[in-house]
């Protein structure tokens, strides 16, 4: 009987304990994984925001790369409207006509936002006239452009001249049309 009473009351006290030592250890397990799959979705919240963070890092990057490439181009376009654009002369005269004042102060200020450049101004002529006096008239063209550049802020020193005269015109026909081109001041970059 002793044994039975034994048998008894380790039943009494094991079986209980068993259960509740399982029933704790699933309660657990589901806390546990509860927990777990809150620090997951916290994980891919954080994740998430990182991507979102990184992908608006690369857009702003990319922005200020095409507004980077952008001015490039303007810039060169500008550069390349200063070298292309001449201006023009009457027939034997050195005086500025308006369409050129217009273009010079155009010139003026690109040359104002672009500090480190310096220019040439080439003095042209149509093939009328002498070597002598062409090569003189085309001395003049160039300084009469270099002095309404000074005059409109424009350092001497940023700018020299050179006269051509007849000798490189830009249109070989001789036709007003040919020697209206070849009356000129041209720009370069030095």
């Amino acid at each position: 009987m002793r044994k039975k009473l034994w048998i008894s009351l380790a039943l009494l006290f094991v079986i209980p304990g068993l259960l509740f030592t399982v029933s704790c250890a699933k309660k657990t397990v589901k806390e546990d994984t509860a927990v777990q799959e809150q620090q997951a979705e916290e994980d891919a919240r954080i994740q998430a925001r990182e991507a979102e963070q990184m992908e608006r890092q690369r857009r702003m990057e990319e922005e200020r790369l095409q507004e980077q490439e952008a001015a490039r181009l303007r810039m060169m376009a500008a550069e390349e409207r200063f070298l292309s654009e001449d201006i023009h002369f009457e027939f034997d005269s050195s005086n500025l006509l308006p369409e050129a004042q217009e273009i010079l102060r155009w010139k003026a200020a690109w040359l104002q936002n672009n500090q480190n450049i310096q220019v040439t101004i080439e003095g042209h002529c149509d093939e009328r006239g002498t070597n002598e006096y062409n090569l003189a008239l085309g001395d003049r063209r160039a300084n009469s452009a270099k002095s309404y550049l000074m005059d409109l802020g424009i350092y001497g020193s940023r700018v020299s001249t050179i006269s051509y005269g007849e000798e490189r015109p830009a249109d070989h026909g001789s036709n007003e049309a040919a020697w209206a081109k070849n009356r000129r001041a041209h720009f370069t970059i030095e």
